[in-house]
């Protein structure tokens, strides 16, 4: 039988009968509640994540990145299970790295957890199932049109247990490195974003350019505008539980997150979108929709510690900074078809940076019971150095260790990830799926391209004779 009760305003009461005397423990089922919707909001933001990178995409390769999406949210539901909570968060580990004490979940149900003590041990550990969740498929982005789709299975498991883990023990586990030095990450600057920008890095390095880079082969538009904005939606919309739920209970603190979460993503977009108009002279939805996902990495670490007026400007550094970073890949001649590492690693290291700065005491306090020295705000001056070493670390170990992973995987018999050129162009849908995302993909124009033209040429003046007879029997 579990050990808890329920008294009579319906909270749920457990007894630490280990200690002398027993301590009780009682959990709000508001918090509950608030952190299992939590749970819900992030879950519908991976699938998001598919579709904003599907629509970049072209079309032939649109519908692997969706399925993408729901891979890996199942490979990485398997290893929480398996080995990955108790790998980030048994409170025996290491300043590096857990332990095996809750392998196979075992003992992981009523117990206070680890994040808070607000909320059973279970409940902690679905919600940071979805965390582990979306940080792999943000790097998947990096294998887009040119890796093929099984041996990305075995990639996220071990990606997963070799980066992703060891990164939130550090930064979140109460032994781990970051946390005792005292590093300010709410929701993940370092370990969701930063290493997912960096592991795509990475894999664009590894895997090379893709087939016509530096052409115009390559300089088509998104497929699917509608995606990119309904993967922004979806996005959007699950950042509320991504920030707000990390203050793991219903309080103020959470609702302020949710405030600042809203405002730098508004920033953001609108202060991309302009630096856009700037050229081109369009309002871009594509940009607007870019500049509010960078918004939201960079607020992301910042979010149960700054005010309002900091989010503004967490919102407009973003959506400037990020905006430039994405020329970086033509400076350093890599491929990241997405852009990745400019909106997710720089994203983050931004996120990083100006939470050092604007981090303030108070706002932590708004749940009642965290205590923090702050940031530059409150003159609390060796944050930011704190903040420097944790963006470093995280970006390096990320970077090394996902190209040992690579490389490893490109020695061993059916795990080599980059696909050939023939594949490149009959596209990842047909090659590895044999199913398309649209009835009509488009590969004429670059299997028979005079071919193409010819017809479409011929198609032409076929119909402009048949408008000059029927006027002239008019």
């Amino acid at each position: 039988m579990v050990n808890i009760t329920y008294d009579s305003s319906g909270s749920i009461v457990w007894v630490d009968g280990s200690a002398d005397p027993a301590v009780p423990w009682v959990y709000n089922p508001g918090d509950i509640a608030w952190v299992l919707a939590s749970t819900a909001l992030v879950w519908i933001m991976i699938p998001g994540v598919g579709f904003f990178y599907s629509g970049l995409l072209r079309r032939k390769n649109a519908l692997s990145m969706i399925y993408l999406s729901m891979m890996t949210l199942a490979v990485v539901s398997f290893q929480w299970f398996f080995w990955g909570f108790s790998l980030a968060f048994s409170e025996t580990g290491s300043r590096f790295i857990g332990n095996l004490k809750y392998f196979g979940l075992k003992g992981v149900l009523e117990e206070p957890s680890i994040g808070s003590t607000r909320i059973p041990s279970i409940v902690f550990c679905v919600y940071q199932l979805m965390f582990a969740a979306i940080t792999p498929m943000l790097a998947i982005g990096g294998f887009a049109e040119r890796a093929h789709l099984g041996p990305l299975l075995f990639f996220v498991f071990a990606w997963s247990t070799l980066v992703y883990d060891p990164i939130a023990c550090w930064t979140w586990n109460s032994n781990g490195w970051t946390f005792v030095l005292g590093g300010l990450d709410f929701a993940g600057g370092t370990p969701v974003h930063i290493s997912s920008g960096t592991a795509a890095l990475a894999i664009s390095i590894y895997l090379g350019k893709r087939r016509g880079y530096g052409t115009e082969a390559l300089a088509y538009k998104p497929h699917n505008t509608t995606y990119v904005i309904l993967g922004t939606i979806f996005l959007w919309f699950g950042w509320f539980g991504f920030n707000g739920g990390s203050a793991l209970a219903a309080n103020l603190r959470a609702a302020q997150a949710c405030i600042v979460t809203n405002l730098a993503a508004s920033v953001g977009g609108l202060t991309w979108m302009l630096w856009d108009y700037r050229i081109e002279k369009k309002w871009s939805a594509v940009g607007f929709c870019s500049g509010a996902i960078a918004g939201l990495v960079a607020i992301t670490p910042g979010s149960g510690f700054v005010g309002s007026p900091a989010a503004v400007l967490f919102g407009f550094m973003a959506g400037t900074i990020c905006n430039f970073a994405t020329q970086l890949k033509f400076f350093a001649g890599y491929d990241d078809s997405l852009d990745i590492f400019a909106s997710h690693a720089v994203g983050g290291i931004v996120g990083n940076i100006l939470t050092a700065i604007f981090a303030q005491a108070s706002v932590a306090g708004f749940d009642g019971f965290t205590s923090i020295p702050g940031g530059w705000l409150d003159r609390h001056w060796i944050q930011l150095p704190k903040h420097l070493a944790d963006s470093a670390a995280g970006l390096g170990y990320s970077f090394v260790m996902t190209t040992i992973i690579l490389w490893i995987m490109h020695y061993i018999p059916g795990l080599r990830l980059r696909v050939p050129e023939e594949v490149e162009i009959i596209g990842i849908d047909e090659s590895d799926m044999g199913e398309y995302a649209y009835d009509y993909v488009g590969l004429e124009t670059e299997l028979k391209p005079t071919a193409y033209a010819g017809a479409r040429s011929t198609a032409y003046d076929g119909r402009e004779s048949d408008l000059k007879e029927r006027s002239s029997n008019a």
